[in-house]
């Protein structure tokens, strides 16, 4: 049994314990879903984007300028120039794509001038006679691995790494003389190299942004939903407790209006306390305070103050945020209680963040219960019920742990 049994409140005085309850509770962090759902989508459309980019680079660079590559090797000024910058690129991009596949891209930079410098020397080392054929692998396949390099970044360094691309090869065009043919088939090659390589770029990042905006809108929508639902089920639920609770004082109120009760009765002064305790902590459930469950039986500790009943409140620590039900569950086998009290009570509430614990202590009278639970221990789903007499005070306790 609580330590309350054996320290009685003092039955003359009412006092209240220092209120801590003024600060409100530490809030939970604000739900995920509606942050979580735009988020996965957002990086399952990412995902998919990424493994298209690193497939068609990669493949790119294995399927079409290997083969042109060991095809036409001598004929390379530098073949090894050549055939050492295409394993060079094949192994930083394979790490590379590796690497951004799992979510930790290499560093974009270093790897950009990394890529810049074999361009340099592949086109330094093809030859004239090779500079814009297959054998030239640059010419198609730098331009993906830029787009490996800059993910998730913005456009204009993709534009600037291209541009550098652009400028190197012109210098290379222009170095073996200034033919405008050469001139023609330049502008076309750096059209195909940089339109491609953008467009996936921009492209990916759209779909990107439309898939999170829209599973934005979609789990906004879902949550308004369920909390227009919850608000309807819980204006249901009030309006049925409403009218149970009217009812309960209706019939009390019909009995005393037609003289089937007596108002010095005990028996009805008690009905008539409870019905009253219940109809106001039914009223302080929708009012909006920090503490929401000392609000309810400060209420209820008021009116039996009212009636003429010495009370202490006793409070330690601040209730975490508990939904209607459970304190509804806390309070309800407590108010009954106290409205079949006299002389004094103390009402003892201890709070932690995983479990609150209401208690109330009352002189023990003479005769069956009137209005309280049946003695001992009862279990409400997440509530435990207490209830103990021993011919001195009575005892009752509910519990919630979380």
């Amino acid at each position: 049994m609580s330590a309350d049994l054996g320290a009685p409140a003092p039955p003359t005085v009412a006092t209240e314990a220092p209120d801590r309850t003024s600060v409100p509770p530490p809030r939970e962090p604000a739900t995920t879903a509606g942050v979580a759902a735009p988020a996965a989508v957002a990086q399952a459309s990412d995902r998919g984007a990424r493994i298209a980019a690193v497939a068609i680079a990669l493949a790119w660079h294995v399927a079409i300028g290997l083969p042109a590559v060991l095809a036409a090797r001598a004929e390379f000024t530098a073949p090894a120039v050549v055939l050492g910058g295409w394993v060079v690129v094949a192994v930083a991009g394979a790490v590379a794509g590796v690497r951004l596949l799992r979510g930790s891209p290499l560093p974009p930079w270093p790897l950009a001038g990394l890529l810049l410098t074999v361009d340099v020397a592949v086109f330094a080392a093809v030859g004239e006679g090779q500079l814009f054929t297959a054998a030239n692998w640059v010419w198609g396949t730098l331009g993906w691995f830029f787009v490996l390099a800059l993910w998730g970044r913005r456009v204009p360094g993709l534009v600037a790494l291209l541009s550098t691309h652009a400028a190197i090869a012109l210098l290379a065009v222009l170095g073996h003389g200034p033919d405008p043919a050469d001139v023609a088939r330049y502008v076309m090659y750096v059209y195909g190299t940089f339109s491609l390589p953008v467009a996936v770029f921009v492209g990916s990042a759209t779909i990107v942004s439309l898939a999170r905006e829209r599973a934005a809108v979609s789990a906004a929508g879902h949550a308004m939903a369920a909390e227009r639902d919850a608000a309807e089920r819980g204006l249901r639920e009030r309006r049925d407790r409403l009218a149970l609770v009217g009812s309960t004082a209706g019939r009390v109120l019909g009995e005393l209006a037609v003289g089937q009760a007596d108002p010095d009765d005990p028996e009805v002064q008690r009905r008539c306390v409870l019905a009253a305790a219940r109809l106001r902590r039914l009223i302080a459930e929708s009012d909006d305070v920090p503490d929401p469950l000392l609000h309810e039986l400060r209420a209820a500790a008021d009116l039996a103050e009212r009636g003429g009943l010495p009370i202490d409140l006793v409070t330690i620590g601040t209730p975490p945020p508990l939904p209607v039900e459970i304190r509804r569950r806390l309070a309800d086998p407590l108010t009954g209680v106290l409205a079949d009290a006299r002389d004094w009570a103390r009402l003892t509430v201890v709070s932690g963040p995983d479990e609150v614990v209401v208690s109330l202590v009352t002189p023990d009278r003479e005769g069956p219960d009137a209005t309280g639970p049946p003695p001992g221990e009862h279990d409400d789903g997440r509530v435990e019920h207490l209830y103990e007499r021993d011919g001195s005070i009575r005892w009752a306790q509910t519990q919630w742990r979380r």
